[in-house]
C-alpha cells in the first residue's frame, strides 16, 4: 500500500474506511477536552457505549425479580452464559459447544491443565515460549510442582535466536521433535504479549500431535485481534481473557475452548463443579457429577452475570463485523503506523514486532536503547495512551474497531516533534 505522511492523507483514509462508524460505539477518555489517542487496547479495551444500559437492565431485573431473575430476567441468569456460545465460536473458529465464558484466564488455564497435563514417568515435559506472560509461567511452574517436578527439568522454554527478538517457528518445531514421546504438552501464547508476534498455531499443533502431545494456546492477545480457526487447526484447548481486544472491562469474565473430541468424552478427567454438571439434572442435586457436553463441563459455579455484562455489550459490536474485515483494516492501520515510525530517526528505538503482516496483529512494540521512559511520559502528557513494559518497550496497538488513521498520524506528529 502506498502511504503518505500527511494529515490530509490520514483524513482521506478515515473517510474511505467502511469501519470508521464503529468508533461511536465506544466511550473514549478525554485529554484537555479532546479524545485521547488511545493505543492501549492490547491491555484494556475501551468501554462499549451499550455497557451502562445493559448493566442497568440486570440491576433492574434483580430489583424486580430477586431470585426469580434466574428464570424471569430479560436474559435469564440460569442460562446467561449461553448468550456467548455462538458468538465466541465465531470469533475463535469453533463449534458452539467447544467454547464457554467462565472464570478468569489463569483459573481456566489451571482447570484445563488438570485435565490435559497428566504426566507419566516417560511423558512429562512441557514446551512454552520464553518471555511468556508471567502468569502463564507461574501456572505452568506450579502445575509441574504439583506433580513433583521441577520447572528447570520438565519445562523447555524456546528463546529467540541470538541478536533477534522473535521466536522462529522452526525452533519450536525442532524442540518438539527433540522431545519426541517425552513431550506431554505444548502451551504458548497465540500472540506474544511483549513483541506482538503471531505464531503459526496450525503448524505447531500438528507437530505436537505428531509426537503424541497435547497442544494449547493462551489467546489473551489473539482473540478479537486476529482470525482464529481452533476447531479446524485441531487445537486441544485454549484460554483467553476478554478485557483486551474484546473490550469487556477490567477483570471481565474469561473464555475457554476445548475441542469437541475431548469435550464430548466423559471419561476425560475434569474437576467437577455444580455448573459443569448436566443441565438436565442440575437442580435435582444428584450425588454424582455427570459432565455436560462440551467445554461447559469445565464450569465450576453459576455465571457471574454482572461480570458478564461487558462481554455481552462488546459482542454486540462484534456481531456486526467480521474478523476478516477487522483484519483488513488492522493491516492497513498498523502498516501506516509502521511506515510513519520508520521516518523518525532522532529517537533511539527499533520496532521488534515482525514486519510481515501475517506474523503480527494490531500491535507494534518499540524497543528503546535509551530515553524510553522519557518518551513514554512525553506521549502521556500529549494525550497519547500507550503501554510501558519494563525495561524499555513502548507497546502501541492501533485497534481497528475504534482507532483511526488520524490517531496514528497524531501519534507520529507527537513523536516527530519530541527533542
Amino acid at each position: 500500500m502506498n502511504y503518505e505522511s500527511s494529515r490530509e492523507y490520514a483524513l482521506q483514509q478515515d473517510k474511505a474506511d467502511v469501519l470508521n462508524t464503529y468508533r461511536r460505539h465506544f466511550l473514549i477518555p478525554k485529554h484537555e477536552g479532546k479524545d485521547v489517542h488511545y493505543f492501549c487496547g492490547n491491555s484494556l479495551g475501551l468501554q462499549p457505549a451499550a455497557m451502562k444500559e445493559l448493566l442497568e437492565q440486570e440491576l433492574n431485573d434483580w430489583a424486580a425479580h430477586a431470585v426469580e431473575g434466574h428464570f424471569l430476567a430479560k436474559n435469564p441468569w440460569f442460562s446467561y452464559h449461553h448468550l456467548f456460545n455462538k458468538r465466541l465460536a465465531k470469533l475463535v473458529g469453533a463449534q458452539p459447544d467447544e467454547v464457554v465464558a467462565m472464570n478468569a484466564l489463569t483459573v481456566n488455564l489451571h482447570l484445563l491443565m488438570c485435565s490435559f497435563y497428566r504426566p507419566t514417568a516417560t511423558r512429562y515435559k512441557i514446551i512454552m515460549e520464553a518471555g511468556a506472560f508471567p502468569s502463564d509461567r507461574y501456572a505452568i511452574a506450579t502445575q509441574v510442582a504439583m506433580h513433583g517436578g521441577n520447572i528447570n527439568d520438565w519445562v523447555i522454554e524456546i528463546t529467540p535466536r541470538a541478536g533477534t527478538n522473535i521466536i522462529e517457528e522452526a525452533d519450536v518445531l525442532a524442540a518438539i521433535n527433540e522431545c519426541g514421546d517425552s513431550l506431554a504438552l505444548l502451551i504458548m501464547g497465540g500472540v506474544n504479549y511483549y513483541t506482538g508476534q503471531v505464531f503459526d498455531m496450525q503448524q505447531i499443533t500438528s507437530a505436537a500431535h505428531a509426537v503424541g502431545a497435547y497442544c494449547a494456546f493462551d489467546l489473551a492477545h489473539a482473540v478479537g485481534n486476529i482470525p482464529l480457526a481452533l476447531h479446524n487447526w485441531n487445537v486441544d484447548f485454549a484460554c483467553w481473557c476478554s478485557y483486551k481486544y474484546l473490550n469487556s472491562g477490567p477483570g471481565a469474565v474469561a473464555g475457554a475452548f476445548v475441542h469437541e473430541k475431548h469435550g464430548n468424552d466423559p471419561s476425560l478427567f475434569r474437576l467437577g463443579g455444580w455448573w459443569g454438571n448436566d443441565e438436565k439434572t442440575r437442580f435435582k442435586m444428584p450425588k454424582d457429577f455427570v459432565p455436560q457436553k462440551g467445554a461447559a463441563s469445565w464450569q465450576m459455579s453459576n455465571a457471574p452475570v454482572f461480570n458478564m455484562v461487558g462481554l455481552n455489550a462488546s459482542l454486540g459490536i462484534f456481531d456486526q463485523v467480521s474478523m476478516a474485515a477487522l483484519q483488513e483494516k488492522s493491516r492497513k492501520l498498523t502498516g501506516y503506523m509502521e511506515y510513519l515510525l520508520k521516518q523518525i530517526t532522532h529517537l533511539p528505538f527499533e520496532i521488534i514486532t515482525p514486519a510481515d503482516p501475517k506474523r503480527r496483529g494490531c500491535q507494534l512494540s518499540m524497543l528503546f536503547g535509551e530515553r524510553g521512559r522519557e518518551v513514554f511520559d512525553a506521549l502521556t502528557r500529549a494525550g497519547v495512551v500507550a503501554d510501558w513494559r519494563e525495561p524499555n518497550v513502548i507497546r502501541v496497538a492501533p485497534v481497528p474497531l475504534y482507532n483511526t488513521f488520524e490517531d496514528v498520524y497524531a501519534f507520529y506528529e507527537i513523536l516527530r516533534d519530541l527533542q
